[in-house]
């Protein structure tokens, strides 16, 4: 091991010993209401960084990066504007969430539609919830196995292992303290890998004057990705603005004013943000002739910054990373032991089957990121669950009383279905299809499926327009 190496694994010890004692020293865990919801007492700003942390991780630091080297400015397209119009449909939706006073997506359906609706709800949001985690351990182990000259799956484990242990311990109230201390690191590491890049570039004029040496006509357009991304600003933008650990924060908000409070801080944060992620790429064109093999921002560390700093700055994106992951470990467990596991009358057992959850979701998200090596296929997988299966029924019963839980049911059945069919097509099989994979034709088709099939059994069906109105009631009760 160099310097640079051995400076990062002291770094990375000290930091994993740091969360370890945060979250040991914080208030035990009583209840559900308490490890997976912070008992509902924590401030509006602490909910909004950790949301900020939970979004902004390995897609953001590494993939993005990678993306504005080859795309320019309209790279922001591909993370940066789906969580734009995302966190916007939150800011419009978040009063109405809190107020209907369930804790889970599983609890409200269950209220809207079903039991039976709620639980197919909530096997796919573990499924999300599960790959979107895997998808995040493909980061870590990239990361750390190009940074730390690791094998790939050495890489992993240990990444994922450190995550493991203090969301074990910490519960959500855990979560949200280890997310803060990360997001000052990651937010600070971003910056300075800005700086670096900027200054190796020759600044903004040495970029764009390469980008016209290279033929890059677009590069400094921030609408040129518009039709290439349109595909992944439709499925993610639509599968993040129901994504669980999001709506799981602003349900452990204390009232529905911290709710929208929490969902507008995060939309002004997120625009820099993002912005500096892909500037951050877009030096790269002015300072390596190809794309580095691991990645702009990893070569940037390892060959343009001394030792200590580049330590603490693979620290910081490693917090990147790891404050996506533990968010959703979190909400997949609280998924299982709210809306999927049946009750039990303990409390001290139901926060055991949490914990035991926390373990066996890691466990398999880290088979799947072993399996799939791939960050952009497997967080494609995971959002088109819940697009066409979801995001339908969902949205719906807030603001369509004629809807119930027979059209609600076909809607997920028949999304799901039409999921499976193209991913069985993504990995080979010769299935007939007039779509191209992964396009946007594919996402349009899935979603219109969907409302067609909502609304069609629905209407076909008897209403339930007594539990319609109830809980459409509760979204307009100021709380």
């Amino acid at each position: 091991m160099n310097k640079l190496q051995i400076f990062s694994l002291i770094a990375l010890l000290l930091y994993f010993a740091v969360l370890l004692f945060a979250v040991t020293k914080e208030k035990k865990n009583q209840n559900i209401l308490d490890y997976f919801f912070g008992g509902r007492t924590l401030p509006f700003w602490a909910l909004s960084i950790t949301f900020i942390a939970s979004w902004w991780g390995a897609g953001s630091a590494i993939s993005t990066a990678d993306l504005a080297y080859s795309d320019g400015l309209g790279a922001f397209w591909y993370y940066g504007v789906p969580v734009l119009i995302s966190t916007l449909l939150m800011i419009i939706s978040a009063k109405a969430i809190r107020r209907v006073g369930y804790l889970t997506q599983g609890k409200m359906m269950e209220a809207r539609y079903s039991k039976m609706t709620a639980k197919i709800l909530s096997v796919m949001i573990l499924l999300f919830m599960t790959f979107t985690a895997a998808s995040q351990m493909v980061g870590i182990g990239d990361f750390f196995g190009t940074y730390m000259g690791m094998k790939y799956e050495f890489a992993i484990i240990l990444g994922t292992g450190i995550v493991l242990i203090y969301s074990v311990f910490g519960g959500f109230r855990g979560v949200v303290l280890t997310d803060i201390i990360q997001f000052v690191l990651l937010l600070l590491s971003a910056i300075i890998v800005f700086i670096v890049s900027l200054k190796q570039a020759g600044g903004f004029s040495e970029i764009r004057a390469t980008a016209e040496v290279l033929g890059k006509t677009d590069y400094m357009s921030i609408t040129a990705g518009a039709s290439k991304y349109m595909s992944y600003v439709i499925t993610f933008g639509c599968a993040w603005m129901i994504q669980a650990n999001v709506w799981q924060r602003i349900s452990a908000t204390k009232n529905d004013t911290d709710a929208r409070k929490m969902t507008i801080m995060s939309f002004i944060a997120y625009i820099p943000l993002y912005l500096i992620v892909v500037f951050t790429g877009m030096a790269g064109i002015a300072i390596f002739d190809t794309l580095p093999k691991g990645g702009i921002i990893t070569t940037i560390v390892m060959n343009y910054m001394p030792p200590l700093l580049g330590a603490f700055v693979f620290v910081g994106i490693s917090a990147a990373i790891m404050s996506t992951m533990d968010s959703l470990i979190n909400t997949g467990a609280m998924t299982f032991a709210i809306d999927l596991y049946p009750n039990q009358s303990s409390e001290e057992k139901k926060l055991a089957i949490s914990r035991i959850a926390t373990f066996a979701i890691t466990l398999i998200a880290l088979i799947i990121a072993i399996s799939i090596r791939s960050i952009l296929q497997i967080s494609w997988i995971a959002s088109d669950i819940i697009t066409t299966g979801v995001f339908v029924p969902l949205i719906a019963g807030f603001i369509w009383r004629r809807g119930n839980s027979k059209g609600a049911m076909a809607s997920m059945i028949v999304g799901f279905i039409y999921c499976i069919y193209n991913l069985l097509i993504s990995f080979g099989i010769n299935l007939p299809s007039f779509w191209e994979k992964q396009s946007t034709t594919q996402v349009f088709l899935g979603v219109c499926l969907s409302v067609f099939v909502y609304v069609a059994v629905s209407l076909c069906t008897k209403p339930e327009y007594e539990k319609a109105d109830t809980f459409i009631a509760l979204t307009k009760q100021e709380k």
